[in-house]
């Protein structure tokens, strides 16, 4: 009999994409696909995608500071609590999987209240909001970091990494040239902000274009509504707000990278082997978790970490040419990091926990 599972998670590309990862194993396995997330989040547009039924569901966020939504957002969670929980009695899965953000809260509580059996995964070094929540029904918790498996039940904590879409590893180098106008003249520096953009990297790199153009070319993934069209033209720089299928070909493209450090896109990086510099979303504008994310990342060698506070063109420019002539130092230690297959431990787990 074909099992059903049900995937979770939204709000920013990092609760969905290990999500998206994992679709072409569940088809081998023969499970039948569904997704709930919320009525117009990021999760509806990424998923629109693949031949999925999605569900929408209120959802609220909770917050540990003043705000009027604290008032109303806890009535839009328990709408959303009984809305998957109608959703989960039609579809009667087997299981359901979560990878966080506040969307997912309803939907593990809802699963668990009906015995449904539920595996979440923490991306970050530390258990965010959401996920503190979900733990004490999940069966089990899957984590990216050894240290986080200190912070978790241990009976039900289990290290599996983050799944990376497989399609990352196959890019095309050639058709990124070809997309960005670039030859091969000069190395090349990409630049990603998360999903939403960074407006302090997209600053930085775009003030330090006079010296980077210099040694580099520069492909710029700067966010919704982030592009400078006064730079439009500029010959050895190419802006994006945002790539899908094209993503993978531009990684392959690229020598060196400049990142924020979210969980998801560290590890794609470390499954890419790209030379890296991190600059962790400060902890004024966070949990901290970023911050906690890259110096961890740091200390095995895998990336430079600059600090935002201490971010400037001048700064960037000289760790951008530290670590390309230093390149292979950074590839190496990946090349000997204990990578696990996020995407095989996980799928045994969905296997064993829904029986």
């Amino acid at each position: 009999m074909q099992k059903k599972i049900v995937l979770t998670g939204g709000g920013t590309a990092g609760h969905i994409t290990p999500n998206i990862a994992l679709l072409p194993r569940l088809a081998q396995k023969g499970y039948e696909v569904f997704y709930i997330g919320s009525y117009d989040g990021m999760e509806k547009r990424l998923m629109a995608d693949f031949d999925i039924p999605y569900y929408g569901i209120a959802t609220g966020k909770f917050r540990r500071y003043f705000d009027l939504k604290n008032f109303t957002d806890p009535f839009r969670v328990m709408k959303g609590f009984t809305e998957s929980r109608r959703i989960l009695k039609q579809i009667q899965p087997d299981i359901v999987f979560s990878k966080g953000g506040f969307v997912a809260v309803p939907v593990i509580r809802a699963a668990a209240s009906l015995k449904i059996p539920c595996v979440i995964h923490e991306s970050d070094m530390t258990p965010g909001l959401a996920n503190k929540l979900c733990i004490p029904v999940a069966k089990r918790i899957c984590c990216n970091f050894p240290e986080t498996l200190k912070t978790l039940p241990a009976s039900r904590a289990v290290l599996t990494g983050s799944p990376i879409r497989e399609e990352l590893l196959k890019g095309d180098k050639a058709a990124a040239y070809r997309l960005c106008g670039f030859d091969q003249s000069k190395p090349v520096l990409m630049a990603i902000g998360g999903s939403l953009g960074s407006a302090a990297i997209n600053q930085a790199v775009r003030e330090a274009l006079p010296a980077l153009l210099n040694d580099f070319q520069v492909v710029h993934i700067c966010g919704k509504d982030k592009i400078d069209n006064l730079l439009l033209n500029k010959r050895g720089y190419k802006q994006f707000e945002y790539l899908k299928g094209e993503l993978k070909d531009v990684f392959a493209m690229a020598d060196v990278v400049v990142s924020r450090a979210g969980a998801n896109a560290i590890c794609e990086l470390l499954a890419l082997k790209k030379p890296n510099i991190l600059i962790p979303l400060p902890s004024g504008a966070s949990r901290g978790d970023q911050i906690l994310n890259a110096r961890s990342f740091e200390a095995q060698g895998f990336s430079i970490v600059i600090d935002e506070d201490y971010l400037s063109p001048s700064l960037l420019t000289e760790k951008v040419q530290e670590l390309y002539f230093s390149r292979q130092t950074y590839i190496d230690a990946m090349g000997k990091s204990q990578q696990t297959d996020a995407i095989s431990t996980i799928i045994g787990l969905l296997e064993e926990v829904s029986g």
